[in-house]
């Protein structure tokens, strides 16, 4: 009984997004044109689940790049309709398009000249009337039993949103790089933001050695460093290798008598290295294709001035 229900809902839920399908014509386009011409920003409101789902839209377009705020349709006529200004445009969410708070509301935001939205049930409501741009939400019944609890409504409602949304998206040629601005504490913000500057280990951390110092030399500065590798430099100062743990297990096993070698006899020579600038999610990459763990960073004219580490990405979560 539970499961053939829960098919059941899930079924009237689908065909309500279905049947918006054929309602997307010129009145659709020209909501989306009004937004996208919109020099302010876009306010959303409603009542009820509707007003919730309202949350939602227009958390949904802040983040495609369409400024938006919400506001609840009774705080707007105690005070909250000062946040409207005549460039806005209003989406007003209601299923009968008959709520008193919303027609309360109706008449001040004409007063103040702003265009309005509609998604609505009732094409021929008082608030579709009082609408620029009527989005027909209509849906043949509730998936409550009662076919009274807003639920194939409301789930039509969020659809047309995220329709809204996505066709404004595209209009502005909104690119990931974009995503990434307005979502720097997600994952996709980290990989198009963060780079290699912002995660890498620089001063003490780094340890830079000379090439003609010995191996116990190197060893104490890696170790008091407490990193995985030393950047081997020439008298100029610049990059010529690496030593790292691979590199003194490597000969240790074949020489009792390392640790009073010269690094350069033994060190990675000609080393992978990354810039300050390089994305963090792109030093990833070489490190995985290269199976090394640690980079040098050096500047444009090849000296060390910083070390990337596989455990920084990882508490970067890049991994």
């Amino acid at each position: 009984m539970i499961l053939r229900r829960a098919k059941e809902v899930l079924k009237i839920e689908s065909e309500a997004i279905n049947s918006l399908i054929k309602r997307i014509d010129k009145t659709f386009e020209k909501a989306v044109d009004l937004i996208y011409a919109c020099k302010g920003r876009v306010v959303v409101t409603g009542m009820g689940k509707g007003g919730i789902i309202g949350q939602k839209i227009s958390a949904t377009l802040s983040s495609v790049g369409t400024p938006s705020l919400w506001m609840h349709s009774v705080e707007a006529i105690h005070g909250d309709l000062g946040r409207v200004a005549k460039e806005d445009i209003v989406i007003v969410i209601s299923k009968s398009g008959e709520t008193e708070e919303i027609r309360d509301l109706l008449p001040l935001l004409k007063k103040i000249g702003t265009k309005i939205i509609a998604l609505t049930g009732n094409t021929k409501s008082t608030l579709a009337k009082y609408s620029n741009a009527v989005l027909d939400v209509s849906v043949k019944k509730e998936a409550c039993s009662l076919n009274l609890a807003p639920t194939a409504s409301t789930t039509a409602m969020l659809a047309m949103g995220d329709a809204l949304a996505v066709c404004l998206l595209d209009k502005k040629g909104f690119k990931k790089e974009d995503f990434a601005f307005y979502h720097p504490g997600g994952t996709l913000g980290k990989q198009l933001l963060l780079t290699v500057e912002d995660i890498m280990r620089m001063k003490k951390s780094n340890p830079v050695v000379n090439q003609e110092k010995k191996i116990k030399d190197v060893l104490f500065a890696v170790t008091k460093a407490r990193a995985g590798s030393a950047s081997i430099v020439d008298n100029r100062g610049k990059l010529v290798g690496i030593f790292t743990d691979g590199d003194l297990r490597r000969h240790l096993e074949v020489d009792a008598n390392l640790s009073e070698k010269k690094v350069k006899e033994v060190m990675t020579k000609r080393p992978t290295v990354v810039t300050k600038e390089t994305l963090a999610a792109e030093a990833l990459r070489i490190l995985q294709d290269r199976k090394i763990d640690e980079v040098p960073v050096v500047d444009k004219n090849g000296r060390p001035i910083g070390l990337l580490d596989v455990q920084d990405l990882l508490k970067a979560g890049l991994v």
